[in-house]
């Protein structure tokens, strides 16, 4: 059974789906996509853990806060969500790429209610001086001229492998259904706000107690394979992992392994996969 909701947040009125029963995993996507890039793993998942896949701001059905926010405040959004579906106890955390700094703060900030970590994607420090030009430039273009192909390209070209882009249509369709279809104002300020505006989370990591697995893929250029396993070692409890043919999106673009890949970790790390 699926349960659909929306729930008050201090970045605006999110959406929220339900799924599965078992202990709580929560799950939050990339930027530049929604809900929809779980689709692929979301039942694998959900015949061990109860889900809560919660749609960030400015993507999907989420509203936006109408100012600029932090992931700080997305990951206070997460824990709003569960005290509003009475989750007290400790959640497994999947997240890609955004996803992923959310939990990562989640479980530096509250350790008692994360179980395990897993991030997907997700570059633990701020964006450089050549990705911060570059995600500006794309920025600017965008205001001015909407989701134009040439942006759509762009974005396609940066979240997705080489093979997906050539052999996964459904991927790329996704992916440019999600840009085209959002909110330009909303998007626009989930990129300064989340991306632009990205913290160093390096320094959270001795502090998080959680079993954590850092999952890239082997086509990620601003996570590569040798970043995720030395900043692994940061952690007290950390370990990573390399799924081939996949960028920013690995849930979608290789989930068979994402699957195998986090279901084993719960299954080492928990009592309940």
């Amino acid at each position: 059974m699926t349960e659909q909701q929306i729930v008050t947040t201090p970045v605006g009125r999110l959406a929220v789906r339900v799924r599965g029963e078992g202990p709580t995993a929560v799950l939050w996507h990339s930027l530049f996509v929604d809900e929809r890039s779980w689709e692929r793993v979301e039942g694998e998942f959900a015949a061990v853990r109860r889900l809560v896949v919660i749609t960030g701001p400015g993507h999907g059905a989420s509203s936006d806060p109408g100012r600029r926010y932090t992931t700080e405040d997305c990951a206070d959004a997460a824990r709003a969500v569960l005290d509003v579906l009475g989750v007290s106890g400790p959640v497994d955390w999947v997240g890609n790429a955004w996803g992923g700094h959310v939990g990562i703060i989640f479980a530096a900030k509250w350790p008692s209610r994360c179980r395990t970590l897993v991030t997907m994607g997700t570059p633990v420090e701020a964006l450089d001086a050549r990705a911060r030009g570059e995600t500006l430039l794309l920025l600017l273009a965008y205001r001015l001229l909407g989701p134009a192909r040439f942006i759509q390209d762009a974005v396609v070209d940066t979240m997705l492998s080489p093979k997906t882009r050539a052999q996964d249509p459904t991927a790329v369709r996704m992916l440019r259904d999600c840009f085209v279809n959002a909110d330009r104002a909303n998007l626009r300020n989930a990129v300064v706000s989340i991306s632009l505006r990205r913290p160093d989370l390096s320094r959270l990591l001795p502090r998080i107690d959680a079993p954590t697995l850092f999952i890239t893929g082997a086509d990620h250029t601003g996570w590569t394979p040798q970043q995720a396993g030395a900043f692994s070692e940061l952690l007290p409890n950390g370990s990573s992992a390399v799924v081939a043919d996949a960028a920013y999106l690995a849930p979608y673009e290789t989930p068979e392994e994402s699957i195998r890949l986090t279901r084993d970790f719960w299954a080492t790390k928990t009592t309940g996969a």
